[in-house]
């Protein structure tokens, strides 16, 4: 029975672990420049939550306004 090589399965999940990394690091680079592309769209699509658009804000439809 032959016996198991421990570094060249120690190399290879070092090789993985890297191009792992890297994969990460390019999805968060692309990530960050499309959010750059776009200032203030994050929470924009919802509107305003406090009311200005005449409508009572959420769980406030039924208690009389002051």
């Amino acid at each position: 029975m032959a016996k198991p090589n421990y570094q060249f399965e120690k190399r290879q999940r070092e090789l993985e672990k890297k191009r792992k990394k890297e994969a990460k690091a390019l999805r968060k680079a692309a990530g960050t420049g499309a959010q750059d592309a776009t200032p203030g769209s994050e929470g924009d699509e919802a509107g305003p939550a406090d009311g200005a658009d005449g409508a009572a804000p959420a769980g406030q439809a039924d208690k009389p306004q002051a």
